[in-house]
C-alpha cells in the first residue's frame, strides 16, 4: 500500500526531478499507444513503470484485438463488415450508455487497424473456421464474441471480429507489446522503470493535474507535466479489498493478470475526485468449447432448466451460471457428441456416463421428472432445428437421443474460472477522466483496464475487447492529453 497521499498540492512542491509535456502512467498496450501518438504530436513524454520493463498485462494476453468495419483482414477472408454494421451489434449486444464512444470506435476502426499494422503489428490474412477461445496457431481472424447469438444475428449481420496477433503460442501479444515498445524508444519516448506513482500532483488554483509523484529506489521524486497525465495501469483483479469491495465471486474464482493489476491508477483518479464506474463488472472464463460439438449439448441448472444459449461466448455462459441456485450447472451430452473440453484448465469434471436420463437425473439429484422434460422438449424442438426456449442456432442444433448420455460439472463454485475486471475511471470520448459531476477533470486522462470497458459485464464482453479499446483509446488520449492547452 502507498505510504504517502494519494494526492499532493503543487503548492507543497518544492522540487521537480524532471518536467515533461506528457507523463504516461503504465506501460501496457493503452499506455505505449498514448506514449507514441503524444510523442507524434509534438510532445515531450516520459512513461512511469512499475515493472522493470514494459508489456504489462498485454504482453501475456492471447493477442486478440476487437476490430471490425471491414478490415484488411476481413476482406481477405471474405468476410462482410462495415462500421454500421459493428455499430449495430455492439449497441445491441452492451447497451447505449456509451454510444458515441461506440460509435467513434467503430467508425475510426479500419483506420486503427491500419495503424497497428504500421507500428509492425502483423496479422495473417487467414480465418480460423471454428469455435475457439484462444489460438495456439497464427490465424489472423476468429469469431470471438456474441455476433451469431439471438437477437443479435437479426439486429446486425454477424461479422468474426477477433484479430490475432500473428505469433505462435499462449502468449501473441508479447510480439505487438515489443514492436510498440521499440517504436516509442526509437522515436524519443522516455521510460522510467522500477517506479511506483505513488501520488497525482494537484494545482489547486484550477484543479488541474500537474505531476505525479514517484517511488525509485526507495525514493520519492516529483515529475512535472505540462500538459497533463495518461493513467494506464490496469484493472484491479489482484487487489484483494478491491474485489471483495466490488464484486461478488466465488472462492474457485482465480485472478487472471499480473501482480501489478491492483487498481493503483483507478484509486489514483479516485482520490483526485474521479468517477467510477461498472465497478461490479467482471469478465469470468471456463469455457467448454473447444471442442465446438460440445455447444451441441444443453446446460441445466440445479432444477434441471436450461437457462442460456449454449452456443453463447463463454464469458456470457458464465455469467449466466453464476446467477443459478448455488451456482450449480451440468452440461449434458449424448454419446454422438461427446468429447472432453479442451481446455483442461478449467476443470469441468466428468460426473458420469448414464444409461438413462432418468438415471442422471436421480444421481444429480434434480427435481423428479425436471431433466427428463426439459431433455424432451429439447428434443422435439431440435429435430426440427428450432429452439423456442433460447433461440440457439441452427447450426449447434440436434437432438441428444443416442445414448448413453454424460453429464460435467460446470458449475461456477466447482471449475475453476479465470476472471478480469470490467470495472474502472469513467471517461469521455477524448479519454479524460470524468468527476462525479460528468466534468472532465483538466489535466487527467485514462485508458485501458484502469478505466471502464465498453461492455460492462460478462454477459456482453467479446475477446479482443480489451487489447482493441484499450490501444484505441490510449492513441485518443496521449493525442488530446498532448494537444491540451495547460
Amino acid at each position: 500500500m502507498n505510504d504517502t497521499p494519494l494526492t499532493l498540492s503543487a503548492s507543497d512542491i518544492t522540487h521537480y526531478s524532471s518536467t515533461h509535456d506528457v507523463l504516461v502512467v503504465g506501460y501496457g498496450i493503452a499506455g505505449a499507444c498514448a506514449a507514441l501518438e503524444a510523442r507524434r504530436t509534438g510532445a515531450d513524454v516520459m512513461v512511469i513503470e512499475r515493472a522493470s520493463a514494459g508489456g504489462g498485462a498485454s504482453a501475456v494476453s492471447s493477442g486478440l484485438f476487437y476490430l471490425g468495419g471491414g478490415t484488411g483482414v476481413q476482406k481477405a477472408c471474405n468476410v462482410e463488415d462495415d462500421a454500421d454494421n459493428m455499430y449495430r451489434f455492439m449497441i445491441a449486444s452492451m447497451g447505449s450508455e456509451n454510444a458515441d464512444m461506440i460509435r467513434m470506435y467503430c467508425d475510426q476502426n479500419v483506420e486503427h487497424f491500419n495503424w497497428l499494422e504500421a507500428q509492425g503489428i502483423p496479422f495473417e490474412r487467414s480465418y480460423h473456421q471454428g469455435k475457439a477461445v484462444f489460438l495456439l496457431s497464427s490465424e489472423g481472424l476468429l469469431s470471438t464474441g456474441n455476433e451469431k447469438l439471438w437477437p443479435y444475428r437479426e439486429i446486425a449481420r454477424p461479422a468474426a471480429r477477433g484479430h490475432q496477433v500473428q505469433e505462435e503460442g499462449d502468449s501473441p501479444c508479447r510480439l505487438a507489446m515489443e514492436r510498440l515498445i521499440q517504436r516509442c524508444l526509437d522515436e524519443g519516448v522516455n521510460a522510467t522503470y522500477d517506479s511506483r506513482a505513488t501520488a497525482l500532483i494537484i494545482d489547486d488554483g484550477n484543479n488541474s493535474i500537474v505531476g505525479v509523484q514517484i517511488r525509485k529506489n526507495g525514493e520519492l521524486l516529483n515529475l512535472r507535466a505540462h500538459k497533463g497525465v495518461v493513467l494506464a495501469t490496469g484493472g484491479f483483479v489482484m487487489n484483494h479489498d478491491m474485489v471483495a469491495s466490488n464484486l461478488q465471486t466465488s472462492p474457485t474464482l482465480e485472478p487472471l493478470g499480473t501482480p501489478y493489476s491492483d487498481g493503483a491508477g483507478i484509486r489514483l483518479g479516485s482520490a483526485a475526485g474521479a468517477a467510477t464506474d461498472a465497478m461490479n463488472g467482471l469478465i469470468a472464463t471456463a469455457s467448454i468449447y473447444p471442442p465446438g460439438q460440445l455447444i451441441k449439448g444443453i446446460i441445466v441448472n440445479r432444477n434441471g432448466k436450461r437457462f442460456v444459449a449454449e452456443d453463447s461466448y463463454h464469458g456470457r455462459t458464465a455469467a449466466f451460471i453464476a446467477e443459478q441456485p448455488q451456482q450449480r450447472a451440468y452440461l449434458i451430452v449424448d454419446s454422438e457428441i461427446f468429447a472432453y473440453p479442451e481446455i483442461e484448465s478449467a476443470r469441468h469434471q466428468l460426473i458420469d456416463g448414464f444409461e438413462s436420463i432418468e438415471e442422471m437425473e436421480s444421481q444429480l439429484k434434480l427435481p423428479p421428472g425436471s431433466l427428463t422434460q426439459t431433455l424432451a422438449d429439447y428434443n422435439l424442438h431440435a429435430a426440427a432445428s428450432r429452439d423456442p426456449d433460447f433461440h440457439k442456432h441452427s447450426d449447434w442444433l440436434k437432438p441428444l437421443d443416442k445414448g448413453p448420455w454424460a453429464a460435467f460439472d460446470i458449475s461456477y463454485n466447482r471449475s475453476s474460472y479465470l476472471f478480469m475486471t470490467l470495472g474502472g475511471l469513467k471517461i469521455n470520448c477524448n479519454a479524460q477522466v470524468l468527476d462525479r459531476e460528468g466534468n472532465a477533470i483538466k489535466g487527467l486522462y485514462g485508458a485501458g483496464a484502469c478505466t471502464a470497458h465498453i461492455p460492462k459485464s460478462g454477459k456482453s464482453y467479446a475477446s479482443g475487447m480489451s487489447l482493441g479499446p484499450g490501444s484505441f483509446f490510449g492513441r485518443v488520449a496521449g493525442r488530446h492529453c498532448a494537444s491540451a492547452a495547460q
